[in-house]
């Protein structure tokens, strides 16, 4: 049937199942706005306050259901907004599909009014993009675009669509919701090896990433743990993959990780790494890192095989078909010293524990998580709230972490908390702190609109804390650009009261309580504005440039 490019749009949209489309308006997009209209009851417009909020909105939603997260914007600013949050979805291989319009094709490289060229700027960071110049190619492109977004290492995909093609005519012929591709094993010719690299071994560990919850093989990871009996260590993108409560489960491991997991992985003499990177977050010094271990490395993306680490053994494929592979070749271990220096490790790591009272981060986060429900999602932003959310929250199903790990966009919480409410219908837990609010503050405007239930927890010491504890233990307290409190006093209870929320301000455990206990209660979002002693610090922490043996556990005042 012949239709508008930009009714094709739509409907090919509808076809592959998006019930949500996170973006904002604008002249080069106002003919695909006009086809929504006739489809309002198969697909939702989300809008947001910036364009920035549509791409993490987006990227919060693929995270929670595994789907692929729409977006759109107009041409020039419009586009360009997008950018942060494309960026900050292909570093965590989230699967995104971004529509952008642009100027009509006939002026395309004349410098018209918002011209720009978007498929260029966004390159590096996109799987693939395409700029549409036919409206016959339209649900095509579309169709590729979604297959390419979810299969093998999941991404974002950008199209960009010139106004002429969106009021054109074109052929679109109805089609079925494509699939990703099959998962393949491309590399298997070092599984025996691999095998008997982990048969002989007497202290491995099983380190995985987000990969492993991008292909759903969380189930393996915990079968092949028990097969060659070790402990289990994780990467911030794999929070959540297995529940928190796993015996064999010593949590995140790296800079700010879990003592317990990070010594783990330092005395190791062989790590299982899936669906990892490896990157110095997780390493500490590379040229001190793995140089007394076996690393066996399975991951769908060959490009990360021996990256960044000297890998013994690198399988490229789907995890849980190689794993499936490798685990009938595997004997059953019984590493009993080793697993009596592991329990060690824990008994060090509870000795640690940060036991004084009040409004702690520790007793904060401890009183956040007893108040949500056990399988709920919590969002975060990124700073110290991220780490201690990491360190001290409790997931019992995957993809109930959702966090920005590689590119580490300060602003991300709140949009993205936005993209998992809707996406689950459930009452979502923000951890943010204040300067990352400030990066996203105008999407309260959206979680009003919509009645998103979001409990905005904001962790509000007055300060870039991340920043802060660095100067503080590495550049001799010389404090600049961080303190916020001193000219930025801001009632944020006031700021999301005037955007039509509820909030309170608490200064106790007791007030904390009670005002999640409202939250849970509210129907829409609810801001908690919790203020703690602005030098907190996020321990254990790896001193820069340094190895997993110079982890810092405690500091003297």
């Amino acid at each position: 049937m012949q239709l508008k490019g930009s009714q094709i749009v739509v409907r090919t949209l509808v076809e592959q199942g998006v019930d949500l489309v996170f973006g904002f308006p604008g002249a080069t997009v106002i003919d695909i706005y006009d086809a929504l209209l006739d489809y309002q009851d198969e697909i939702h417009h989300v809008l947001v306050a910036h364009e920035q909020g549509a791409a993490h909105a987006a990227d919060g939603y693929a995270r929670a259901t595994g789907k692929v997260g729409v977006c759109l914007a107009t041409s020039g600013p419009g586009s360009t907004n997008l950018v942060t949050g494309i960026a900050a979805s292909f570093m965590d291989s989230t699967p995104l599909v971004v529509i952008t319009g642009n100027v009509a094709t006939e002026h395309i490289g004349t410098d018209s009014f918002q011209e720009i060229d978007i498929t260029g700027v966004t390159l590096p960071i996109t799987k693939h993009n395409y700029f549409v110049e036919d409206a016959n190619e339209l649900a095509h492109v579309i169709r590729e675009a979604f297959v390419l977004a979810v299969s093998d290492r999941p991404g974002p995909v950008l199209i960009d669509v010139a106004k002429d093609v969106q009021q054109a005519m074109g052929t679109y012929d109805p089609a079925r919701p494509v699939r990703a591709s099959e998962p393949r094993l491309t590399d298997v010719a070092q599984l025996d090896a691999a095998a008997a690299c982990i048969n002989a071994c007497h202290r491995p560990l099983v380190y995985f990433g987000g990969g492993v919850v991008a292909a759903g093989a969380q189930q393996e990871v915990i079968e092949l743990a028990n097969r060659v009996d070790a402990p289990i260590a994780c990467s911030l993108m794999g929070l959540s993959a297995i529940p928190t409560a796993h015996p064999r489960f010593l949590g995140m491991e790296g800079m700010h990780g879990r003592y317990a997991a990070t010594m783990a992985m330092k005395n190791a003499d062989c790590i299982i790494a899936l669906g990892c990177r490896f990157n110095d977050r997780s390493t500490g010094d590379r040229t001190r890192f793995g140089a007394a271990v076996h690393i066996v490395h399975i991951d769908v993306d060959g490009s990360e095989i021996n990256k960044t680490t000297t890998d013994d053994f690198g399988i490229v494929g789907d995890l849980r078909l190689a794993l499936g592979r490798l685990m009938p070749l595997l004997d059953q271990a019984d590493h009993k010293g080793w697993s009596l220096l592991v329990d060690k490790m824990r008994e060090d790591e509870a000795s640690q524990v940060d036991r004084r009272e009040g409004l702690t981060p520790r007793n904060v986060l401890l009183a956040a998580d007893e108040s949500r429900e056990p399988d709920s999602c919590v969002v975060t932003d990124v700073g110290q709230h991220q780490m201690w959310a990491a360190q001290f929250l409790s997931f019992s199903r995957p993809r109930s972490f959702v966090s920005n790990g590689g590119l580490g966009a300060m602003g991300f919480g709140l949009p993205a908390a936005i993209g998992v409410a809707l996406a689950t219908h459930a009452r979502t837990l923000l951890v943010v702190g204040d300067g990352g609010l400030g990066m996203s503050v105008h999407e309260l405007a959206t979680a009003v609109s919509v009645g998103a239930p979001v409990t905005i927890l904001l962790i509000n010491n007055g300060t870039l804390g991340m920043v802060r504890q660095w100067q503080r233990l590495f550049y001799d307290k010389r404090y600049v650009g961080t303190t916020l409190a001193g000219y930025r006093k801001t009632d944020y209870v006031a700021v999301a009261q005037a955007f039509g929320a509820n909030g309170m301000r608490v200064s106790s455990l007791a007030d904390l309580r009670e005002a999640l206990g409202e939250a849970a209660a509210c129907e829409g979002p609810y801001l908690i504005d919790c203020a703690i002693a602005r030098d907190e610090l996020v321990l254990p922490m790896l001193a820069p440039s340094g190895g997993l043996d110079d982890i810092i556990v405690e500091v003297e005042e």
